[in-house]
């Protein structure tokens, strides 16, 4: 009967084990947090999106408002251009709003952080009237400053920053001045 019991709670300690692996790889690949609810998409075209993956995050202000979509290479901007799907709940975003690649940690994964611009409209609300003055238009009641929405393209873009560059540029960069340094000894 000791015998019995111990190998149910092994089987039930096993069992946890890779429930909780489940549960830790749903977690590492973004599956548990994903909804397919109405929203909208949105695309952006990047020079270097490196480390940017399907399915990594969209924020804005720390927030998750969306998932990358989609990453595909543009031959003819020759550019990498990626479809958001932002939200519907979030649908009030203006469509001057500016899209950067960010890192979350020193070697965390790569999302985008959104950042709302300042918003525009069809429509002037300040004109000037006969006499040189300025005055409120008659149409600015009636104006709704433009969003994004389903198809926009975000215009203002900051690529990834790839720390192997960096690196690249700073040895470049010192290297270019000891160089100096030797021709002026000369």
């Amino acid at each position: 009967m000791s015998t019995r019991i111990t190998e149910i709670w092994v089987g039930l300690f096993v069992a946890g084990g890779i429930a909780a692996l489940f549960m830790l790889a749903m977690k590492v690949s973004n599956l548990s947090t994903y909804k397919s609810d109405q929203g909208y998409d949105v695309t952006a075209y990047f020079e270097d999106i490196s480390g940017l993956k399907v399915r990594s995050a969209v924020t804005m202000s720390g927030v998750r408002i969306g998932r990358v979509k989609e990453i595909v290479f543009d031959k003819n901007r020759l550019s990498a251009r990626v479809t958001m799907e932002i939200e519907g709940e979030y649908d009030t975003l203006p469509d001057d709003s500016s899209a950067s690649i960010y890192t979350a940690g020193l070697l965390g994964e790569k999302y985008i952080g959104l950042e709302p611009g300042a918003g525009s409209s069809d429509c002037e609300e300040l004109s000037l009237d006969d006499s040189g003055e300025i005055k409120l238009d008659e149409k600015a009641g009636d104006c709704k400053p433009n969003n994004l929405k389903q198809g926009s393209e975000i215009k203002l873009t900051q690529d990834s920053l790839v720390l192997e560059k960096l690196i690249g540029q700073f040895i470049s960069k010192f290297l270019s001045e000891d160089d100096k340094k030797e021709d002026t000894k000369k």
